[in-house]
């Protein structure tokens, strides 16, 4: 059995980034709310966005954020998203995933959001996005909204 499984999932690991059609690294930052505060944040993401027909695409992504305040930490994302191409040089989508702790007293959280992201020359591209952190344990909800610049590959 170790004969068939180890040799598909080691070919699959190795066609997996040739079925991708888009690999993507960013870095972005922007502004984090909730409950009456606003803080700056910034972050890194890489991604990779597969085509499920002409007009349409999946994907997932990794990320690393920072909340702009003593006291806090990096929180590792991981995120999958759904969108539609919506011209040559425009990606539409909406996205939701999981986020760890941005600090020790803090919670790790669900997020669920909307983004654009626009081609500028060449392999650059332009990006915007909403997110809603769902904390709960009676923690208040956070928002972010983040602009940012990747490459694709």
């Amino acid at each position: 059995m170790r004969k068939i499984i180890l040799p598909l999932i080691a070919s699959l690991a190795f066609a997996a980034p040739a079925l991708a059609n888009d690999t993507r690294v960013e870095v972005r930052g922007g502004a984090i709310w909730s409950n009456g505060t606003t803080e700056a944040t910034y972050g890194a993401a890489a991604g990779v966005d597969f085509d499920l027909a002409p007009m349409t695409f999946a994907g997932v992504e990794v990320s690393a954020d920072k909340i702009d305040q003593s006291g806090t930490k990096l929180a590792y994302g991981a995120t999958g998203r759904f969108g539609i191409k919506a011209g040559p040089m425009t990606k539409l989508y909406v996205a939701g995933g999981y986020t760890t702790e941005p600090c020790d007293l803090c919670e790790g959280s669900c997020h669920a959001g909307a983004g654009l992201e626009q081609s500028i020359m060449g392999p650059l591209y332009l990006k915007a996005e909403y997110r809603h952190y769902f904390t709960g344990n009676s923690i208040p909800d956070s928002n972010a909204v983040v602009g940012g610049i990747g490459m694709r590959f």
